[in-house]
């Protein structure tokens, strides 16, 4: 069984932001930023308890947006990512019952992987688009080189530490299509509503990618 892909949602630069979001009112100031920036893939993460407020409103407000939702580690966060208007899903990881409830929303996912096993686990599951998680961490574009011999059919958006000088050298790595970072939304430029940096970060981004 495969899920639907996460790459032909990409209409623009292939970088994704990756959201922490508390207020639905901000989140629908930083997702209009970061489009007028380029940039149109958002990933919101469950890491707060107004996570799934925040996406539905961007996903309401801001039809230029592709919003998904991350940090998904229980069955139950899937389908209420899916009502919530989400048009992708992320993982840190990947266990079975978090690989069927993906399935049973038909929505493209992303499980995240560290190593050949992780990965050779989710391809069996049947994700040949694979989060590389925390990627910095797990040894960055060298180790991304490295799985590219053994994991001919899969392809990676790596995410955990990436800044805003690797994303040229990562991007160019032909195992991998698409990245998320962090780095485009400082907690203190969301936190202060400074959407203008927000949306220059965006853009200085969006040269970046080859």
């Amino acid at each position: 069984m495969t899920t639907p892909l996460f790459e032909p949602l990409i209409t623009g630069p292939r970088i994704v932001p990756v959201l922490v979001l508390d207020q639905p009112e901000d989140a629908v100031s930083l997702a209009r930023a970061l489009v007028a920036g380029g940039l149109r893939m958002l990933e919101v993460t469950l890491r707060t308890e107004a996570a799934l407020a925040c996406a539905e409103a961007i996903a309401a407000k801001v039809p230029e947006a592709v919003v998904g939702l991350g940090t998904l580690t229980r069955p139950e966060h899937f389908a209420q990512a899916r009502d919530a208007g989400a048009r992708f899903l992320v993982s840190p990881g990947l266990t079975d019952k978090l690989a069927q409830a993906a399935h049973d929303t038909g929505l493209p996912y992303l499980p995240g992987i560290a190593t050949v096993s992780e990965a050779l686990i989710a391809r069996e599951h049947g994700f040949l688009e694979q989060k590389f998680f925390p990627a910095m961490l797990s040894g960055g574009a060298p180790a991304l080189k490295g799985m590219a011999p053994l994991l001919q059919d899969v392809r990676f958006c790596p995410t955990g530490g990436i800044r805003a000088e690797m994303v040229t050298e990562i991007l160019a790595l032909p195992n991998v299509f698409a990245l998320g970072g962090t780095w485009l939304t400082p907690a203190d430029a969301v936190r202060e509503k400074r959407w203008d940096e927000i949306e220059r970060l965006a853009r200085e981004a969006t040269a970046l990618v080859p």
